[in-house]
């Protein structure tokens, strides 16, 4: 891999991690599109520590908030009532699935699940998901001509049992072009949530998991065509740049439709079957390129 290259990949790992676009998917479209060689699941899951060091310092206020009091509420038990300490189990538990099929399933990660007509059915269905969880809330939030605004829930109303769901539906992004903000954050809107708190908790729970696999695939870098350089190189860029892009998102959110990366991911999607079905790209596309 050239420095180009992963300075291209690194921008666009930052600029997608935090959009429900998928990040893993657009890394190995532009590898497909350009002609390279597919960066691989490594190369993603180390590019990844960096945009999740992009959230730590973003919100760094609440995990020292959440690690703290989840740390002292072990030898207190009035803490134990205290939301950011149950915040600290929930994150936690929500980490679960996405840790257990991450083992189980890291030959087909690596492997079938990049195929690019796999991608585009993922980015083509999970569109049509978030788009349907984006109206429900903003039906919820609006009301209507025969009903009043209903109250969404906050992360105040989060349980064990949604904690689960999220972290189900964060598992379901080990298939790229699902989107680990797009899977959970459609899934928070289907519970009811508000879009702000199913795109923070999102981001929360993201954090053990992408470290871990970060850290996981780190004794697989340098090997291939990715050096260890490059990877690095990537890692900062994608540092840098979903840092700016995480200030954004949570401001867009607050008082905007996530129609315009529902319409984004249908037509990717449907661009994508297309290029394929014409020849133009081969389902496997880059895998043996360069």
């Amino acid at each position: 891999m050239s420095w180009f290259e992963s300075f291209v990949l690194g921008l666009v790992q930052g600029l997608t991690e935090f959009l429900p676009i998928s990040s893993s998917a657009h890394l190995r479209l532009t590898a497909a599109f350009a002609g390279w060689q597919d960066p691989g699941a490594a190369f993603t899951a180390i590019t990844q520590i960096g945009t999740e060091a992009a959230v730590i310092i973003y919100f760094r206020k609440d995990i020292g908030r959440i690690i703290s009091t989840w740390s002292r509420s072990l030898f207190n038990r009035e803490l134990r009532h205290d939301h950011d300490a149950q915040m600290g189990w929930l994150v936690i538990v929500g980490s679960i699935p996405i840790g257990v099929l991450g083992i189980t399933l890291k030959d087909a990660i690596e492997g079938p699940f990049r195929d690019l007509r796999l991608i585009a059915t993922t980015l083509i269905v999970m569109g049509v998901v978030l788009g349907i969880a984006d109206r429900l809330a903003a039906r919820d939030e609006t009301g209507g001509r025969h009903r009043a605004a209903k109250q969404r829930k906050t992360l105040t109303d989060l349980s064990i049992k949604d904690g689960l769901l999220y972290g189900v539906c964060q598992a379901m992004a080990l298939v790229p072009g699902v989107s680990r903000s797009g899977a959970t954050i459609s899934g928070g809107l289907l519970m009811g949530y508000t879009r702000e708190s199913a795109a923070r908790y999102s981001f929360l729970l993201a954090i053990p998991a992408v470290l871990a696999s970060g850290v996981y695939e780190l004794k697989d870098a340098g090997e291939g065509h990715v050096s260890w350089g490059p990877t690095l190189f990537a890692t900062v860029i994608a540092f840098v740049v979903g840092y700016a892009v995480i200030a954004w998102f949570m401001k867009f959110i607050s008082n905007k439709s996530f129609m315009p990366f529902v319409i984004y991911r249908i037509l990717l999607g449907i661009v994508l079957f297309a290029l394929v079905a014409a020849g133009t790209l081969t389902p496997h596309a880059g895998e043996t390129a360069g």
